[in-house]
């Protein structure tokens, strides 16, 4: 990983090597990790309006930056331990949806946009 988050993945790796967790933390391990603090993430919002999920009392909003934290922890590990560089691929796909979404196109739809770069027979599902 070689961008802004390199200080935050090199303190997690110190962090796992010094307490021997490193044999844990494989991609599948991490993938779930991360997919269980999203959902605790997600149960801070459960049943509340658009209006008060936007406006939360400081109590929530410390419990939704906890959460954020853990999510953000175990998504950079993952990509630590993948080699993946996640800014480079935030980017990757913030270009790629400039150009799927016309801003002139969906301004104000929610409809999704067929497949980048795909000939017909590409975005066809395979045959079994």
């Amino acid at each position: 990983m070689t961008n802004e988050l390199e200080p935050l993945a090199e303190r997690q790796r110190e962090f796992a090597r010094a307490r021997d967790w490193e044999q844990f933390h494989t991609p599948k391990n991490l993938a779930m990790a991360l997919a269980g603090e999203a959902g605790e993430l997600l149960a801070e919002f459960q049943w509340l309006t658009p209006d008060e999920s936007a406006d939360l009392d400081p109590e929530a909003l410390a419990r939704v930056r906890s959460e954020l934290a853990d999510v953000t922890l175990y998504l950079v590990r993952l990509a630590d331990v993948l080699g993946v560089d996640l800014v480079a691929a935030a980017n990757a796909k913030l270009d790629e949806g400039e150009q799927r979404y016309d801003a002139d196109l969906y301004r104000g739809s929610a409809r999704k946009a067929p497949p980048l770069n795909r000939s017909p027979r590409e975005s066809r599902p395979p045959r079994e």
